[in-house]
């Protein structure tokens, strides 16, 4: 069994244009104190990081109202090129060699339609930073959960088992970070 992480580190990670950076202070040290003990600021969606509904639509379900399964079993990781497969619930889009391909509202429909639950991206965003609504609105809409900022340019196209679980911050939380990993 091979591990492959596919999340990227929080404090040296993207961050999407406009969201507050993370950072961290450490309030307590070992020299001082005997323990060390971290504060971490962040918004949700820095680094690698699931959306909820409730990030887009106002009585969306809650980070901590999807249900677990959608974020662990088979999927299958793709360079983009408009097919998807069949009976796949968890779609994990590649960056290709000529760069990465932003979803369209075109994409979404398909992604929809196709009967996936799960679409993971390298971006931040899985639309486009300009105008994310269109994109997110028919996804999350059409019951399909964006898993953004993932890092697989040392992962290869083909079906991996995905552990992807988000921090459970609650009903009203619009999303949360994720540890990511694809399981060969």
């Amino acid at each position: 069994m091979e591990i492959i992480d596919i999340s990227q580190p929080l404090f040296s990670g993207e961050v999407y244009p406009g969201d507050i950076a993370p950072s961290f202070e450490r309030v307590r040290t070992v020299e001082r104190d005997k323990y060390n003990l971290t504060n971490v600021t962040m918004c949700v969606h820095n680094g690698t990081h699931v959306d909820a509904p409730r990030h887009f639509i106002a009585d969306g379900a809650g980070v901590g109202d999807l249900p677990l399964e959608l974020f662990g079993g088979r999927c299958e990781v793709r360079v983009w090129d408009g097919e998807i497969p069949q009976n796949c619930e968890r779609l994990i889009i590649k960056n290709g060699a000529t760069g990465g391909h932003v979803l369209t509202e075109a994409d979404a429909e398909r992604i929809v339609g196709a009967g996936v639950r799960l679409v993971g991206v390298e971006s931040q965003s899985v639309g486009p930073v300009e105008a994310p609504l269109a994109v997110h609105m028919i996804l999350l809409g059409g019951g399909v959960i964006p898993l953004e900022g993932l890092r697989l340019s040392h992962v290869a196209e083909g079906e991996y088992t995905l552990a992807a679980f988000p921090l459970n911050l609650g009903a009203d939380c619009d999303g949360a970070p994720v540890r990511a990993v694809l399981i060969k």
